[in-house]
């Protein structure tokens, strides 16, 4: 590793005493999460109870399905270094996307269904391609990098999934 790749991963990768102030951001950053994963739980009630996903959207889902296996590759040790909060928080998160989108699937109709279904193949696919992709650069430092770019574009994507079903609402709406 070249002298200034090692500097950057040692600034980066938090050591010493500031070591506790990550964890505690680490662990204030994983309740705040799950309080955003389990918060569609009533939206879900009320499909499960109604057997139909009504107007509600499944692509905010296969977003966050998308920016959580993402994080998830960046926090493993083949990316970077002493990321366990991030690898929970995500490893959870992907459970809830995953039983959220399949629970979608079960309850909607049949083009959205096939719609959903290629959708979360894509997803898998993209995080295939990543994963396969970033191994064959070399330079950890690089593929750190890399990973961590397309982390934070997912991330965007996720909070702004909300916002495309609303603009399709508001078209549909005022047709």
């Amino acid at each position: 590793m070249y002298e200034t790749e090692k500097l950057l991963m040692e600034f980066f990768t938090v050591d010493g005493s500031f070591s506790k102030w990550k964890d505690v951001a680490g662990i204030a950053g994983n309740i705040f999460a799950f309080g955003l994963f389990v918060s569609p739980m009533p939206t879900f009630r009320r499909i499960m109870r109604n057997k139909s996903t009504e107007q509600f959207s499944g692509l905010p889902y296969i977003y966050a399905l998308l920016n959580c296996l993402i994080c998830l590759w960046y926090g493993s040790p083949y990316v970077s270094q002493r990321n366990f909060m991030l690898v929970t928080v995500n490893g959870v998160g992907a459970t809830f996307q995953l039983c959220y989108i399949i629970l979608f699937i079960l309850h909607t109709d049949k083009k959205t269904k096939m719609r959903m279904l290629v959708l979360l193949l894509v997803v898998f696919a993209v995080v295939a391609l990543i994963v396969v992709g970033s191994l064959q650069i070399p330079e950890k430092v690089t593929r750190w990098y890399l990973v961590g770019f397309m982390s934070c574009g997912s991330l965007v994507s996720m909070f702004a999934s909300p916002l495309f079903v609303i603009v399709s609402f508001q078209e549909t709406s005022s047709k």
